[in-house]
């Protein structure tokens, strides 16, 4: 498996060996900036049972709210692909946005003008100092693939994502797409 070096837009996939570690065990990250100064990613494939208007109770939204990693899990955080409608988005890569003019999306949201495939709320996020994510990647903690799906990927990852992409690898990786979460319940 060749493993690319992390940019924007890339995917990392956590390796089968970091099983146990709470936060990122069987977790695809999307990179939302990498520069000198560190990394900040979003976990794409672990929902939480919360909705959107679990948080804020006057937005008409049902949308599912997805764990964005240990950082600031007190503060909501958005990927979406409507650029031209959600002022001051930064670009991540091939037609995924993050941030932008909150109170836009949030009269969006109430009149119905934004859909499930266009937006992603993620309560936290995660980040690495520069030398942090290197270390990981040197330790084999993380595979940095190409965003296949990319702005496609909004709504389309689900909990199981985490096992198409080990299939993907296929060789090894195809026997730790089978094992248990939780290696104790084998």
């Amino acid at each position: 498996m060749i493993s690319l070096n992390p940019t924007k837009g890339v995917l990392l996939i956590a390796e089968p060996s970091i099983i146990g570690d709470v936060s990122f065990n069987r977790s695809v990250v999307l990179l939302a900036e990498h520069n000198e100064s560190g990394s900040i990613g979003f976990i794409l494939n672990k929902p939480l049972k919360y909705r959107l208007k679990d948080f804020l109770p006057e937005v008409n939204s049902s949308l599912r709210v997805y764990n964005g990693g240990p950082v600031e899990q007190d503060n909501l955080y958005f990927i979406h692909t409507v650029p031209e409608l959600i002022p001051d988005s930064i670009e991540i890569s091939n037609g995924i946005y993050w941030g932008g003019d909150f109170n836009t999306i949030l009269d969006m949201l109430n009149n119905n003008e934004l859909r499930e495939d266009q937006i992603q709320f993620f309560l936290g996020y995660s980040g690495w100092t520069f030398d942090q994510l290197e270390n990981e990647l040197k330790e084999n903690s993380w595979v940095v693939t190409k965003n296949n799906l990319e702005s496609e990927i909004i709504g389309k990852t689900r909990k199981d994502f985490w096992k198409e992409k080990m299939l993907e690898f296929g060789g090894d990786y195809v026997i730790w797409s089978n094992a248990p979460e939780n290696p104790n319940l084998n």
